[in-house]
């Protein structure tokens, strides 16, 4: 099931996310917007739906959390964009990965 929100998901909803990985969250962030959409199968249908709310692809980062360990990952193929400068999975800005972060752990504050 995938949710798209501003707002921190609540436990009920986190229960939800994990129905595709149970011990992994896949999520697709809006970085400017605030706007976060979790619960994947694969990171370009966050990205798909972001878009259509008017997000634009230049704020749109991929990763996710593992739940095991609550590490935040910055690795999707939707990050592969030499126009904004990354060229890898990774989020290869730090200055994107730290909003990245933060914003991980606002929408994720019932667990992280």
């Amino acid at each position: 099931m995938i949710i798209t929100k501003s707002e921190p998901f609540t436990s009920a909803e986190i229960l939800q996310l994990r129905a595709e990985f149970d011990v992994y969250i896949k999520t697709v962030i809006d970085v400017k917007r605030k706007v976060c959409s979790a619960g994947m199968n694969r990171h370009f249908e966050g990205e798909q739906i972001l878009l259509q709310q008017g997000c634009k692809q230049h704020d749109l980062w991929g990763g996710g959390i593992d739940l095991e360990t609550n590490e935040i990952d910055f690795n999707s193929s939707i990050n592969i964009r030499p126009r904004d400068n990354n060229t890898k999975n990774e989020i290869q800005s730090e200055e994107i990965r730290n909003r990245y972060k933060v914003l991980t752990e606002f929408f994720f504050q019932t667990i992280l």
